[in-house]
C-alpha cells in the first residue's frame, strides 16, 4: 500500500507559490514507513483533478490532497472529489459552528461564501483544523481508498498533519516501520563517475543506494526500513563505509555537512587559522565560512581585491605580473594567497581570481577560467587552474570556484 501526494493550486503551476508542502508531506510518510512513489501538482480545474483522481487510484491506495479548500468559487478540491466519487455533499453543522466561533473571536461576522467550507461529502469524517476555516477530511469512499484533505496554508496543514493524520495512520497499523536515509556528499567527481564506482551498490534491496547531483556536488542517499531509525541506522552503516573506501578523498560529509563545514572542523582540530583573498567570488568564500556558527574560531578576515589597486596595495600582488600575466593567472594567484596569509597572520591563505562573465572573456582566457591559491604553514604556495564553461551562469561560476577553493583545502588538510 503507497500514498500519493496530490496539490490544488493553479498559482503553483505557475511558480508563484514553492510547492513545501508536498516537501513537509513526503518527509512525514517517510517517518511513518508509507511508502510514497508519485506526486501531482494540478490547477483549480474539476476535470482535470478527476483525471488525476483517476490515475492515483489505479496505483496508491492514500491519496492525500493539499489546496482547495478555501471559500472562493475556485476552491473545488471537496466538491470534485465527492463527484467523482458519485457521493451528495451535506452540510456539516459542527463545521458551521467552529467557523462562526472563529470569526467572532475575530470580532468578525462569518460571510456565506464560508458555508462552501462545511459542506463534506457524505459519510466523510471531519479532519479538524484548529486555527484556519478550511477543514479537511478524512474518507474512505471505497474499502481500498483513504482520502485526506488539508488545506494549502502550511502552518495549517502541518498541525492538522501532526494532531489527527498521524493518530489516525497509527491506528490503521503504520508508523510501525520508518524509512531513515542519510546522504553522502561528494565534491570533484560526476555523477555517472560515482556511480560507475559503486555500481554493485546500487541495486541493493534494503538499504537502497541512489545518485543525486545538483551545483557541482553529487550525492548518493542511502535509504534503509526498519522498525526504528536505529535498526535503519545499523543496515546504512555497512554500505556508508564501503562507499566512503570505493570514494576516498571525493568524499567530503554527510547529511547536513557543508565544505564550509567541514573544512571549519579540520581547521579547529589542527588549532589553525584561514584568511582568504578573492576576486571573482566578490566574498562569496567569505561569506560561506561565515554561515558556521563558531567560525571566528579559525577564520580571521579576507579580502575582496577585484580591482588590481586592491591587489597591489593589500595583497603585495607584483604589479609587473600583473601586466606581464594579468590577474587571472597562476602567478597572480599565488601572490594574493601568501599576500591575505602575511597580512592576516593566518596558517593558511586561500585566493580566487577568474572572470566569472557573462563578459570579460578572451579566446585565451575564457569566461569559466579560474584560478585557485593556496598559501600554507611553511609559506609553501601553490595554484590551480580550473576551466568552468562558456555556458554556465555567473552566479554558478562563482559558487564553483569558491567551493572547489574549500575543497582544495580540505584535501591538502586530509593527506599533508
Amino acid at each position: 500500500m503507497s500514498a500519493e501526494i496530490i496539490c490544488v493550486g493553479t498559482e503553483l503551476l505557475l511558480g508563484d507559490i514553492l510547492n513545501g508542502n508536498a516537501q513537509y508531506l513526503a518527509q512525514q510518510l517517510a517517518q511513518l514507513g508509507i511508502p510514497h512513489y508519485h506526486q501531482t501538482v494540478v490547477g483549480d480545474n474539476p476535470d482535470r483533478i478527476k483525471q488525476v483522481i483517476e490515475i492515483a487510484i489505479s496505483r496508491a491506495k492514500i491519496l492525500i490532497f493539499t489546496g482547495g479548500l478555501g471559500p472562493t468559487p475556485d476552491d473545488l478540491t471537496c466538491e470534485t472529489i465527492a463527484d467523482f466519487f458519485g457521493s451528495p455533499l451535506v452540510e456539516s453543522p459542527e463545521i458551521i459552528e467552529d467557523i462562526s466561533q472563529k470569526f467572532a473571536q475575530r470580532g468578525r461576522v462569518m460571510t456565506p461564501s464560508n458555508r462552501k467550507q462545511a459542506l463534506i461529502p457524505q459519510g466523510a469524517d471531519i479532519l479538524p483544523n484548529p486555527t484556519g476555516t478550511a477543514p479537511g477530511i478524512i474518507w474512505q469512499p471505497r474499502p481500498d481508498v483513504t482520502i485526506f484533505t488539508f488545506p494549502g496554508v502550511p502552518s495549517e496543514m502541518h498541525r492538522m498533519w501532526e494532531e489527527t493524520a498521524v493518530p489516525f495512520l497509527k491506528s490503521q497499523g503504520w508508523g510501525k516501520e520508518i524509512i531513515y536515509s542519510r546522504s553522502l556528499k561528494f565534491w570533484g567527481i560526476g555523477e555517472s563517475a560515482l556511480a560507475e564506482k559503486v555500481t554493485d551498490l546500487l541495486n541493493l534491496p534494503n538499504p537502497t543506494v541512489a545518485p543525486y547531483a545538483g551545483k557541482g556536488e553529487v550525492r548518493l542517499r542511502v535509504c534503509a526500513k526498519a522498525p526504528s531509525e536505529a535498526a535503519a541506522d545499523a543496515l546504512i552503516v555497512p554500505v556508508e563505509k564501503q562507499i566512503k573506501e570505493i570514494a576516498g578523498l571525493d568524499f567530503y560529509g554527510v547529511n547536513s555537512d557543508t565544505l564550509a563545514s567541514v573544512v571549519g572542523d579540520l581547521l579547529r582540530a589542527s588549532r589553525e587559522t584561514l584568511s582568504v583573498a578573492e576576486s571573482c567570488t566578490g566574498g562569496l568564500l567569505g561569506q560561506m565560512l561565515t554561515e558556521i556558527s563558531g567560525s571566528s574560531d579559525y577564520f580571521w578576515g579576507g579580502v575582496i581585491s577585484y580591482d588590481n589597486s586592491v591587489k597591489e596595495g593589500l595583497l603585495g600582488v607584483n604589479p609587473e605580473d600583473l601586466e606581464k600575466w594579468g590577474a587571472v593567472s597562476d602567478t597572480v594567484a599565488e601572490q594574493m594567497a601568501i599576500g591575505v596569509k602575511t597580512r592576516l597572520s593566518t596558517t593558511w591563505g586561500l585566493s580566487i581570481t577568474g572572470i566569472a562573465g557573462p563578459t570579460g572573456g578572451t579566446e585565451t582566457k575564457p569566461v569559466g577560467l579560474v584560478y585557485i591559491g593556496l598559501a600554507g604553514p611553511k609559506d609553501e604556495v601553490k595554484s590551480f587552474k580550473y576551466q568552468f564553461g562558456t555556458m554556465r551562469d555567473r552566479s554558478f561560476i562563482r559558487h564553483l570556484s569558491a567551493c572547489t577553493a574549500l575543497d582544495l583545502l580540505r584535501r591538502q588538510l586530509l593527506t599533508r
